[in-house]
């Protein structure tokens, strides 16, 4: 099992309990330092040192060579665990020349997965229920850039998620694909605020393991239990605004998609 996002909050998490459960996982991660020392925790909880992959989702060629090196290194891959994202608290656009929320948590794992398809046998992508928040052009992925608002574009990136989990569905069979809320969970999340930070701690919010939950069963659960291409919550199907639920758009988002990222649709 791949898990990317791997060396904090929501992924560390799952990375662990999945590995304590018997399954071998695969951490993926941005900064090295970190990802070594989410490698400890999973070895002290299963015994197991899992295998690193350092990827940075703020550069699409990063992604094309993790893929490269995931595809060398494994002839299978159980469950892809797309999970890495980020909310951004001020415009930045990355080298690619998009916007960093839709690229980090959007373009990057639908490329990666892409690249991925006919080695994965399951998709796990972690959503949000901040999609009520989301105003996705799929003709204007940078729309967010114009007057921008962190939620408002990680929103949109999180709309995206759930289109793209339906899509998947829809275009590939033979991979069977889910997506979920996790709740509002204390994780590394806007630790470049201040007053966020603060409010991460302060707040009553979910522990990175109850947000992990979810991922872990949908990772593990009967497929003749699930919905394949469905939104879930605490471990139950849910309906997504309209927004995230209209197979049109969710067309038109991959297509955009496929070009935005260099392959085919």
């Amino acid at each position: 099992m791949v898990v990317t996002g791997a060396s904090s909050g929501i992924g560390l998490a799952a990375a662990v309990d999945l590995a304590r459960r018997g399954d071998q996982v695969v951490l993926v991660g941005r900064d090295p330092a970190r990802l070594q020392a989410a490698a400890e925790q999973v070895r002290e909880a299963s015994g197991e040192r899992p295998e690193l992959f350092r990827a940075d989702f703020a550069v699409l060629d990063d992604v094309r060579g993790l893929a490269e090196r995931l595809r060398a290194a494994y002839d299978r891959i159980d469950v892809l665990a797309n999970n890495a994202g980020a909310i951004v608290l001020q415009p930045l656009t990355t080298v690619d020349g998009f916007e960093l929320s839709i690229q980090a948590n959007h373009l990057a794992p639908f490329l990666l997965s892409n690249l991925l398809r006919d080695r994965i046998g399951r998709m796990v992508v972690t959503a949000s229920g901040a999609h009520r928040s989301g105003i996705l052009d799929p003709e204007d992925l940078n729309a967010p850039l114009r007057r921008y608002r962190a939620m408002t574009a990680y929103g949109t990136s999180k709309q995206a998620n759930i289109l793209f989990t339906a899509e998947a569905a829809r275009r590939w069979p033979q991979v069977l694909s889910y997506c979920f809320h996790p709740g509002v969970v204390r994780t590394r999340f806007g630790n470049d605020s201040r007053l966020v930070a603060l409010g991460m701690r302060m707040l009553p919010f979910r522990s990175p393991e109850k947000g992990a939950e979810t991922l872990v069963w949908l990772a593990n659960q009967d497929p003749a239990r699930l919905v394949d291409g469905g939104y879930y919550f605490d471990r139950r199907p849910r309906r997504p605004l309209r927004k995230a639920a209209d197979p049109g758009l969710a067309a038109r988002l991959w297509t955009a998609s496929a070009k935005a990222v260099g392959i085919a649709e």
